[in-house]
């Protein structure tokens, strides 16, 4: 069973695909690009799978996400943290 919800434009020739799919006997969300090129054209490795039991969590923290925080702005390219710093500022759902 699959079932495509959208697509988003990464360039010219990648869209990310997410759809829900059955691998393998377990349901889950797959987020993958899919390329349309002269060389190649089909789903490339790129791309992650939740499982249905993970994605309530997963859910969760995508909500948790405020859209002011992905806006582009002068002040992100001068407050940039090292990846340590980072790391200590994920939440573990």
């Amino acid at each position: 069973m699959e079932k495509d919800l959208g697509k988003i434009k990464k360039n010219d020739t990648t869209d990310i695909i997410l759809r829900i799919d059955d691998f393998g006997g377990r349901k889950g969300l797959t987020i993958r690009e899919y390329v349309s090129s002269e060389k190649y054209t089909g789903f490339t490795k790129a791309g992650v799978r939740i499982l249905g039991d993970n994605f309530k969590r997963f859910k969760e923290m995508i909500n948790s996400v405020d859209e002011k925080d992905l806006e582009n702005s002068a002040e992100d390219s001068s407050e940039k943290k090292t990846k340590k710093e980072n790391d200590e500022d994920l939440m573990d759902y």
